[in-house]
């Protein structure tokens, strides 16, 4: 019998925008739901009624009227919003993934990258990043080849020794929406992953999505030897996010967000409502 060589089956445009938009959807629904904790251990938070009996049984906050509806409005405001950009930030995140699957074929496994660490207390913690690219998974040559010139330029660009690049076999990202805040513990942990990426011979890439991160934060990253891709639509592959996309892993990110713009700001401004509610 004659041997089926099955095609590959590839998704129309629309319907790949439509897998992808859920993922950042479903995690900006996420942000809707949120209760603020009033630094206590409950981690789903605190429901209005709920307040009113924690604040309004406790003396001091009765007395300086605290156990007030609007202070719980306020709470909810100002954590909702911290939650909608950490939500945002893992859409980002589960969508980047499933691009380096759908674009270079890579399985999820192949697309995944952890590592071990221990605890001052002897028990030991895996720590992840948001993705990976291994060159030798990457069946397609001429992607592959385009994967590692830009691998070494950027290596280059960011002044890693060459005999080091040249032993480089794939990349690993951490992806953001943006880098903001200045929380030492969060940097001190980046930095960490990345000499942990080197000594597995991965190049670190940080990829954010907008243009909002701290310059003494990109500065301190440089040092370290991170590359970092900011959320310009033009440039080069080498410090656009979108552009490196688009020229690099074949996918048009810019394309997909302009063209279901209108999608997440309904999404946005319905959660935001619900939490000024």
């Amino acid at each position: 019998m004659e041997n089926i060589v099955k095609t590959p089956v590839v998704p129309t445009l629309e319907k790949q925008d439509q897998v992808y938009c859920k993922i950042l959807i479903d995690a900006i629904h996420v942000s809707k739901e949120y209760r603020p904790r009033f630094g206590g251990q409950r981690k789903k938070g605190y429901a209005l009624e709920e307040f009113k009996d924690l604040y309004g049984n406790d003396p001091f906050y009765s007395w300086m009227g605290l156990d007030s509806p609007l202070l719980y409005s306020a709470h909810r405001a100002a954590g909702g919003m911290t939650s909608i950009y950490r939500q945002i930030g893992i859409g980002c995140q589960r969508l980047f993934f499933e691009i380096l699957i759908d674009y270079l074929g890579l399985t999820r496994d192949e697309a995944s990258w952890s590592y071990e660490v221990q605890r001052p207390d002897g028990t030991r913690r895996t720590l992840y990043l948001d993705g990976r690219i291994p060159l030798n998974s990457v069946k397609d040559v001429g992607k592959r080849n385009t994967l590692h010139q830009w691998m070494l330029k950027a290596g280059e660009r960011i002044r890693v020794d060459p005999a080091i690049l040249q032993i480089l076999k794939g990349m690993v990202f951490e992806v953001r929406q943006g880098y903001k805040s200045k929380d030492s513990k969060r940097q001190n942990a980046d930095i960490a992953n990345a000499a942990k990426a080197y000594t597995q011979a991965h190049l670190p890439v940080a990829l954010i999505l907008s243009n909002q991160i701290d310059e003494d934060i990109a500065n301190r990253y440089a040092e370290e030897k991170w590359v970092i891709l900011r959320g310009s639509i033009s440039g080069s592959p080498f410090h656009s996010t979108y552009v490196f996309s688009r020229d690099v892993l074949g996918y048009d990110l810019a394309g997909f967000f302009e063209r279901n713009s209108s999608k997440f700001k309904s999404e946005v401004e319905a959660v935001l409502k619900a939490l000024l509610t």
